[in-house]
C-alpha cells in the first residue's frame, strides 16, 4: 500500500515553520509499516529548505521516505501535479481529526484484511476503555445511525 503521510500535526506538533515535539507513536508506527511493505511519502505543506528540515528529521529518526510531495524520487515537480498517487492519506486535518497512532496501524491492518475503516472503527471502539478520549465523529454519526436519529 502507498500511504501519504502530513508531517506538521501529524508526525510532529504544529509550530510551523519551525519543526513541533514528536507526536507519541508516529515514527514508530511508520517505521513498522515500512517494515511491512508500505511504501511512505511524506506529503507536506513545506517546500525547499523548510520540506529538507522534515526529511532530515525523519531520517535522523530512522524513517526515511521514498519520496517528499512527489510519488517518485525522480519525478518533475515542474510538469507534475501536486496530486499524489496514495492508497491512503495520513493527515491531521482528516474529518474527525487525527486518530491515536495505535488506531491508524490497526486501521490499516484491517484495510489489508478487507475491511472498511466504519467496521473498523466500530470495532475498535468496542475494544477500547471508554471515558477519557472522545469518540471519533465517524463512529458518534454511526451510532446515530444505528439508533435511528
Amino acid at each position: 500500500m502507498v500511504i501519504a503521510v502530513d508531517f506538521d500535526g501529524t508526525i510532529v506538533e504544529h509550530a510551523y515553520p519551525q519543526i513541533g515535539r514528536p507526536i507519541p507513536f508516529a515514527i514508530e508506527t511508520l517505521l513498522q509499516l515500512q517494515k511491512e511493505g508500505h511504501t511512505l511519502l511524506l506529503w507536506s505543506v513545506r517546500e525547499g529548505d523548510l520540506l529538507q528540515e522534515a526529511v532530515d528529521y525523519c531520517a535522523g529518526k530512522g524513517l526515511v521516505f521514498y519520496a517528499a510531495n512527489c510519488n517518485y524520487p525522480e519525478e518533475d515537480r515542474s510538469t507534475a501535479a501536486r496530486k499524489l498517487n496514495a492508497d491512503l492519506f495520513i493527515d491531521d486535518r482528516n474529518l474527525g481529526g487525527l486518530p491515536e497512532w495505535g488506531m491508524i496501524y490497526n486501521l490499516i491492518k484491517g484495510a489489508e484484511n478487507g475491511l472498511t475503516s466504519y467496521e473498523q472503527m466500530m470495532m475498535l471502539n468496542d475494544d477500547r476503555p471508554h471515558g477519557r478520549r472522545k469518540k471519533n465523529f465517524f463512529i458518534r454519526l454511526g451510532e446515530m445511525f444505528e439508533k435511528g436519529y
